[in-house]
Protein backbone atom coordinates (compact mmCIF):
# COMPACT_ATOMS: atom_id res chain seq x y z
CA UNK A 1 0.00 0.00 0.00
CA UNK A 2 1.52 3.72 -0.74
CA UNK A 3 2.14 5.51 1.91
CA UNK A 4 -0.57 8.11 3.24
CA UNK A 5 0.18 11.72 3.91
CA UNK A 6 -1.64 13.24 7.34
CA UNK A 7 -0.75 17.35 7.41
CA UNK A 8 -1.65 18.73 11.05
CA UNK A 9 -4.02 21.69 10.97
CA UNK A 10 -2.19 22.66 13.77
CA UNK A 11 0.21 24.92 11.66
CA UNK A 12 -2.65 26.00 10.01
CA UNK A 13 -3.45 29.50 9.79
CA UNK A 14 -6.38 29.71 12.35
CA UNK A 15 -7.39 33.10 10.62
CA UNK A 16 -7.91 31.04 7.28
CA UNK A 17 -8.52 27.73 8.74
CA UNK A 18 -11.62 27.17 6.03
CA UNK A 19 -8.76 28.58 3.17
CA UNK A 20 -6.29 25.68 4.70
CA UNK A 21 -8.44 22.83 4.76
CA UNK A 22 -9.71 23.77 1.32
CA UNK A 23 -5.91 23.58 0.39
CA UNK A 24 -5.41 20.26 1.74
CA UNK A 25 -8.94 19.34 -0.16
CA UNK A 26 -6.85 19.54 -3.04
CA UNK A 27 -3.49 18.49 -2.63
CA UNK A 28 -2.07 15.11 -2.97
CA UNK A 29 -2.90 14.31 1.21
CA UNK A 30 -4.99 11.38 2.13
CA UNK A 31 -6.22 12.60 5.58
CA UNK A 32 -5.98 15.28 7.63
CA UNK A 33 -4.52 15.44 11.29
CA UNK A 34 -6.40 17.11 14.16
CA UNK A 35 -4.28 17.59 17.72
CA UNK A 36 -6.71 18.18 20.51
CA UNK A 37 -4.64 18.71 23.41
CA UNK A 38 -5.83 20.07 26.76
CA UNK A 39 -3.43 21.89 28.91
CA UNK A 40 -2.77 19.20 30.90
CA UNK A 41 -1.86 15.52 29.29
CA UNK A 42 1.00 18.04 27.24
CA UNK A 43 1.71 21.42 28.23
CA UNK A 44 -0.35 23.09 25.60
CA UNK A 45 -3.94 24.42 24.42
CA UNK A 46 -5.11 23.84 21.24
CA UNK A 47 -8.81 23.32 20.79
CA UNK A 48 -12.13 21.37 20.81
CA UNK A 49 -15.52 20.44 19.45
CA UNK A 50 -16.42 23.81 17.83
CA UNK A 51 -13.02 23.84 15.63
CA UNK A 52 -13.32 19.84 14.64
CA UNK A 53 -17.17 20.89 13.25
CA UNK A 54 -15.85 23.84 11.55
CA UNK A 55 -13.14 21.91 9.46
CA UNK A 56 -15.19 18.98 9.12
CA UNK A 57 -17.91 21.17 7.30
CA UNK A 58 -14.71 22.05 4.68
CA UNK A 59 -13.11 18.96 5.15
CA UNK A 60 -13.28 16.06 2.09
CA UNK A 61 -10.64 13.55 3.68
CA UNK A 62 -10.93 11.53 6.61
CA UNK A 63 -10.33 13.46 9.41
CA UNK A 64 -7.32 12.03 11.97
CA UNK A 65 -8.31 12.87 15.16
CA UNK A 66 -5.19 13.04 18.17
CA UNK A 67 -6.37 13.30 21.77
CA UNK A 68 -3.53 14.39 23.46
CA UNK A 69 -6.28 14.77 26.55
CA UNK A 70 -6.62 13.01 30.31
CA UNK A 71 -9.35 11.02 30.43
CA UNK A 72 -10.16 10.62 26.55
CA UNK A 73 -12.99 7.98 27.34
CA UNK A 74 -15.25 10.75 28.55
CA UNK A 75 -15.48 12.46 24.64
CA UNK A 76 -15.01 9.64 22.11
CA UNK A 77 -18.78 10.14 21.21
CA UNK A 78 -18.42 13.87 21.06
CA UNK A 79 -15.57 13.85 18.89
CA UNK A 80 -17.08 11.20 16.72
CA UNK A 81 -20.62 13.15 16.54
CA UNK A 82 -18.18 16.05 15.55
CA UNK A 83 -16.45 14.55 12.25
CA UNK A 84 -13.55 12.37 13.49
CA UNK A 85 -12.79 9.26 11.27
CA UNK A 86 -10.06 8.03 13.15
CA UNK A 87 -9.66 9.04 17.37
CA UNK A 88 -6.56 7.88 18.59
CA UNK A 89 -5.96 8.12 22.39
CA UNK A 90 -2.19 8.11 23.82
CA UNK A 91 -1.03 4.61 26.08
CA UNK A 92 0.06 7.06 28.82
CA UNK A 93 -3.65 8.67 29.41
CA UNK A 94 -5.52 5.48 29.46
CA UNK A 95 -5.40 2.62 32.50
CA UNK A 96 -8.51 0.98 30.14
CA UNK A 97 -6.97 0.96 27.16
CA UNK A 98 -8.95 -1.97 25.75
CA UNK A 99 -12.39 -0.86 26.97
CA UNK A 100 -11.42 2.92 25.54
CA UNK A 101 -10.28 0.80 22.05
CA UNK A 102 -13.67 -0.68 22.11
CA UNK A 103 -15.53 2.59 23.21
CA UNK A 104 -13.63 3.93 19.94
CA UNK A 105 -14.55 1.52 17.67
CA UNK A 106 -18.11 1.26 18.68
CA UNK A 107 -18.50 4.78 18.25
CA UNK A 108 -18.29 3.49 14.24
CA UNK A 109 -14.38 5.44 13.82
CA UNK A 110 -11.08 3.81 13.42
CA UNK A 111 -9.38 3.46 16.69
CA UNK A 112 -5.69 4.50 17.01
CA UNK A 113 -3.08 4.92 20.29
CA UNK A 114 -0.43 7.27 20.39
CA UNK A 115 3.18 6.61 22.08
CA UNK A 116 5.12 9.25 23.70
CA UNK A 117 8.99 8.95 22.75
CA UNK A 118 10.05 7.50 25.88
CA UNK A 119 6.95 4.69 25.58
CA UNK A 120 8.02 0.74 24.27
CA UNK A 121 5.88 -0.08 22.04
CA UNK A 122 5.94 -3.79 23.51
CA UNK A 123 3.54 -2.65 26.04
CA UNK A 124 1.01 -2.91 22.91
CA UNK A 125 1.56 -6.37 23.14
CA UNK A 126 -1.95 -7.62 24.07
CA UNK A 127 -4.13 -5.32 22.18
CA UNK A 128 -2.24 -4.98 18.91
CA UNK A 129 -4.79 -6.81 17.10
CA UNK A 130 -7.41 -4.21 18.77
CA UNK A 131 -5.45 -1.30 16.94
CA UNK A 132 -5.81 0.14 13.71
CA UNK A 133 -3.10 2.75 13.70
CA UNK A 134 -0.39 3.51 16.30
CA UNK A 135 1.18 6.97 16.45
CA UNK A 136 4.56 7.01 17.32
CA UNK A 137 5.28 10.47 18.52
CA UNK A 138 9.05 11.52 17.46
CA UNK A 139 9.21 14.36 19.31
CA UNK A 140 7.49 15.32 22.91
CA UNK A 141 3.38 15.88 22.19
CA UNK A 142 2.76 19.63 22.83
CA UNK A 143 4.36 21.66 20.68
CA UNK A 144 4.89 21.97 16.63
CA UNK A 145 8.34 22.66 15.38
CA UNK A 146 10.46 20.27 17.36
CA UNK A 147 13.86 18.51 16.31
CA UNK A 148 12.50 15.00 15.20
CA UNK A 149 14.37 11.90 17.91
CA UNK A 150 16.11 9.52 16.12
CA UNK A 151 15.39 6.90 18.54
CA UNK A 152 12.41 6.63 16.58
CA UNK A 153 13.78 4.82 13.40
CA UNK A 154 14.37 2.03 16.12
CA UNK A 155 10.69 1.97 17.47
CA UNK A 156 9.48 1.45 14.15
CA UNK A 157 11.43 -1.58 13.56
CA UNK A 158 10.30 -3.03 16.74
CA UNK A 159 6.43 -2.18 15.77
CA UNK A 160 7.01 -3.65 12.63
CA UNK A 161 7.98 -6.89 14.29
CA UNK A 162 5.27 -7.32 17.16
CA UNK A 163 2.61 -6.34 14.16
CA UNK A 164 4.30 -9.40 11.92
CA UNK A 165 3.73 -11.81 14.58
CA UNK A 166 0.85 -10.95 15.77
CA UNK A 167 -0.49 -10.67 12.32
CA UNK A 168 -2.41 -7.35 12.97
CA UNK A 169 -3.09 -4.78 10.35
CA UNK A 170 -2.44 -1.90 12.19
CA UNK A 171 -0.72 0.94 10.50
CA UNK A 172 2.18 2.79 11.75
CA UNK A 173 2.04 6.59 11.63
CA UNK A 174 4.56 8.84 12.44
CA UNK A 175 3.97 12.43 14.44
CA UNK A 176 6.74 15.13 14.90
CA UNK A 177 9.27 16.30 13.03
CA UNK A 178 8.80 14.93 9.39
CA UNK A 179 10.51 16.20 6.28
CA UNK A 180 11.71 15.39 3.11
CA UNK A 181 15.23 14.38 4.46
CA UNK A 182 13.68 11.83 7.07
CA UNK A 183 10.46 10.36 5.35
CA UNK A 184 12.36 8.17 3.33
CA UNK A 185 14.18 6.71 6.20
CA UNK A 186 10.83 6.56 7.90
CA UNK A 187 9.51 4.52 5.25
CA UNK A 188 11.98 2.02 4.97
CA UNK A 189 11.94 1.39 8.33
CA UNK A 190 8.02 0.51 8.19
CA UNK A 191 6.39 3.55 8.52
CA UNK A 192 2.41 3.46 6.77
CA UNK A 193 1.65 7.64 7.35
CA UNK A 194 3.58 10.64 8.09
CA UNK A 195 2.14 13.58 10.07
CA UNK A 196 3.71 16.88 8.69
CA UNK A 197 2.98 20.33 10.13
CA UNK A 198 5.30 22.85 10.06
CA UNK A 199 7.22 21.50 7.30
CA UNK A 200 3.76 22.05 5.26
CA UNK A 201 2.40 24.92 6.61
CA UNK A 202 5.84 27.39 6.55
CA UNK A 203 6.36 25.84 3.21
CA UNK A 204 6.50 28.55 0.23
CA UNK A 205 4.36 25.95 -1.73
CA UNK A 206 2.41 23.29 0.83
CA UNK A 207 0.47 21.65 -1.93
CA UNK A 208 3.77 21.22 -3.77
CA UNK A 209 5.32 20.14 -0.33
CA UNK A 210 2.80 17.57 -0.11
CA UNK A 211 2.98 15.78 -2.57
CA UNK A 212 6.71 15.94 -2.33
CA UNK A 213 5.81 14.19 0.70
CA UNK A 214 3.65 11.45 -0.89
CA UNK A 215 6.44 11.30 -4.26
CA UNK A 216 8.77 9.88 -1.79
CA UNK A 217 10.25 6.70 -2.42
CA UNK A 218 12.90 4.37 -0.61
Amino acid sequence: MPHLIAPSVLAANFGQLDHDVEMLNQSAADWIHVDVMDGRFVPNISFGFPVLQAIQKVAQKPLDVHLMIEHPELYIEQFRDGGADIISVHYEACPHLHRTLQQIKASGAKAGVALNPHTPVSLLSEVIQDIDVVILMSVNPGFGGQKFISNTYQKIKELKSLITAKESSCLIEIDGGVNVENAPLLLKAGADVLVAGSFVFNAQDPTQTIQDLKQISF
